[in-house]
């Protein structure tokens, strides 16, 4: 989506902010003369991490032609305004780039945003000349960078694998499902796995459910999924103290062998250790719909969000 008005004032938020990663503040004076790329993003959201490689490869090739690339995380979770989290979150998926903490929303407030992820190129005068929400978009969004740089040649390549692995969209039939009271939705009453329909999910087990969360409160309890995606991944957070909680997955009630996700190995065995998205499932082949069960083996995990890729 193109748009072009003025700007100042949501840059400026920017001036209040006391908080950066990777830099030393960024004001809205000292961007004027650059391109801005504004980047907002909460650090689980898968639909952000695939986009991650894009930004990057953005902000490596065109920094050194004016465009400076501004990470605004604002987080969705309670676990997500932690700031070592944060700072460890950017370490380990490689944002290198400025980020500014904006834990009060005020910056997403003075850009009027409403979405994880969404990216607003403004031009050297202070203005907003492109946005676009979600995923996808990228050799348009690329255009546009190199337009108000004033550049041309061949967009980037990007060969995005692991976490930032595009959807299979043409096989997609699971939507992204909360846990927590505030959102969830399609929760079964019946407590039997082999009873659900696709898309539905039910606990098993001693859990709370708080309007963000689902918290196991005892061990030896599971959740359940009925899904058809190539990807599983669920958004899950060790116990406030952060003792571990070990984990075992099950496919159609077997190991997931060649099914397994990052967070997982052949056997269904894993550890939540910190909070973030888990990629837990990952099929191989003909993509179908399975049931996904996963027994926590230790008291205290929680269960924030499912995602499908």
């Amino acid at each position: 989506m193109s748009s072009t008005h003025p700007i100042h004032s949501a840059l400026s938020a920017l001036d209040g902010a006391s908080v950066w990663l990777n830099s030393e503040p960024l004001t809205a004076d000292g961007l004027r003369g650059s391109v801005g790329l504004v980047d907002f993003w909460t650090y689980s959201c898968v639909n952000w991490l695939r986009t991650l490689p894009y930004v990057r490869a953005w902000q490596e090739r065109y920094r050194d032609r004016g465009l400076v690339v501004v990470g605004v995380h604002s987080p969705e979770f309670g676990f997500e305004h932690d700031l070592d989290n944060v700072r460890r979150a950017a370490t380990e998926l490689g944002v290198g780039y400025p980020v500014v903490i904006d834990n009060d929303f005020t910056i997403w407030r003075s850009f009027e945003n409403h979405y994880w992820p969404a990216v607003y190129l403004v031009d050297r005068d202070g203005r907003v000349r492109f946005d676009h929400f979600g995923e996808g978009a990228y050799e348009e969004t690329e255009r546009a960078i190199q337009r108000l740089l004033g550049v041309d040649g061949e967009t980037v390549r990007v060969d995005a694998g692991g976490l930032a692995e595009a959807a299979d969209w043409g096989t997609l039939r699971s939507p992204e499902t909360y846990v927590g009271s505030a959102r969830g939705d399609r929760r079964s009453s019946d407590q039997r796995a082999d009873g659900l329909a696709l898309n539905q999910w039910v606990l098993a087990g001693d859990w709370s459910v708080s309007e963000e969360a689902a918290m196991l409160e005892t061990a030896a309890g599971s959740i359940t999924y009925r899904f058809q995606a190539r990807d599983l991944n669920l958004v899950l957070a060790p116990p406030t103290a952060g003792a571990p909680v070990r984990f075992a997955v099950r496919l159609d009630g077997q190991p997931p062998d060649d099914h397994h996700g990052l967070d997982v190995d052949e056997s269904g065995e894993g550890t939540v250790s910190e909070p973030r998205m888990y990629q837990l499932v990952r099929q191989r082949g003909v993509i179908r719909q399975r049931t996904f069960e996963m027994t926590f083996l230790d008291p205290g995990a929680r269960a924030y969000v499912f995602t499908f890729g």
